[in-house]
């Protein structure tokens, strides 16, 4: 984790420590300072009041914590600035943003070669929302163990085409797990995926010291509830400074206040086409001399990504206010 020192950081005060936060509700936050000691911190009253002007705290902000006046807990008396956000709208149709993660290096997806069969629809979804916020994207593939490592690559080629980096492991035979573990050492990752594709099993096999119950990263969710479950940021055992951030909720993100004119743009690669489609404005549906459709005709755009496009386009035009 790097940042300003503390001594310079926001005016805190010598007493002041730096820290992530790591999980919270109802004004409670776990904090892990610098020195890995876990507290709880309520935010300092002043932050409070400046929220409607400020970034509202969320997991993953860098932020100073100090003993109160009694000296009995800790108070977060500073936010740092972020970096880098995972943003979705506002629950209940209300506008503006909520941030679902602060200070993330990258979103890495998980899917099952089968067993669950992929829903590719839904793995487009989680690239947009990558894309829409400047995230880099990985995939990862798990259980090829089920179909072989040809039919997986088969069943994800649009996904390698597009330019994505794309690992295939087995928790199992142990396939491609370090590969894994180097990219997500030191780094802060956003790690979703459906249910049932193996995301904890996966993370117990590539770090033991987690000991997370199987299903414990998605199953967290308090499904039939209509409770907003937030993001839990976890330690990686090893040493290297990295964080897995386990975001329950993100099938839920949408597209979040995107402007239906930006989708194309989200997708990497529809990007270098845009420029040659005759009309600058080009929708990639019904105009003539759209450089786009004319790349799916001719199989260099894959057909069932560029229907991805379309639906999610029908979904943003639909949500619009």
């Amino acid at each position: 984790m790097t940042g300003p020192d503390v001594a310079s950081a926001g005016g805190g005060s010598s007493s002041a420590q730096r820290g992530v936060v790591l999980s919270g509700t109802g004004g409670n936050w776990q904090v892990r300072t610098d020195d890995a000691v876990l507290v709880e911190a309520s935010l300092r009253g002043r932050l409070k009041r400046d929220e409607g002007e400020r970034l509202k705290l969320a997991v993953g902000d860098i932020v100073l914590v100090e003993p109160d006046a009694r000296g009995d807990s800790w108070v977060i008396c500073e936010i740092l600035p972020r970096r880098s956000q995972l943003a979705r709208r506002a629950p209940g149709g209300a506008y503006g943003e909520r941030i679902v993660a602060a200070n993330v290096d990258q979103v890495v997806i998980v899917f099952a070669a089968a067993k669950p069969e992929p829903h590719t629809r839904m793995l487009d979804r989680f690239l947009v929302i990558a894309e829409a916020n400047e995230l880099a994207a990985r995939i990862i593939v798990n259980k090829v163990d089920l179909v072989g490592e040809p039919e997986a690559h088969a069943r994800f080629a649009a996904y390698e085409a597009a330019g994505y980096p794309i690992h295939f492991t087995s928790t199992k035979r142990g396939d491609g797990l370090a590969a894994v573990r180097l990219i997500l050492g030191s780094r802060v990752s956003v790690f979703t995926g459906p249910s049932g594709v193996g995301k904890s099993s996966l993370l117990n096999a590539l770090f033991p010291g987690l000991s997370l119950r199987v299903g414990e990263i998605s199953e967290s969710v308090n499904k039939g509830r209509h409770t907003t479950v937030g993001a839990v940021m976890i330690p990686l055992p090893d040493e290297s400074g990295g964080f897995v951030v386990d975001t329950p909720g993100l099938r839920e993100v949408g597209m979040w206040a995107l402007a239906i004119e930006h989708l194309d743009q989200y997708f990497p690669e529809m990007r270098p086409l845009i420029p040659n489609c005759r009309f600058a404005d080009c929708t990639h549906t019904v105009e003539p001399g759209c450089a786009v459709k004319e790349a799916v005709e001719r199989h260099a755009v894959s057909a069932d990504r560029y229907a991805s496009y379309l639906k999610l386009r029908d979904e943003v035009n639909g949500s619009s206010p």
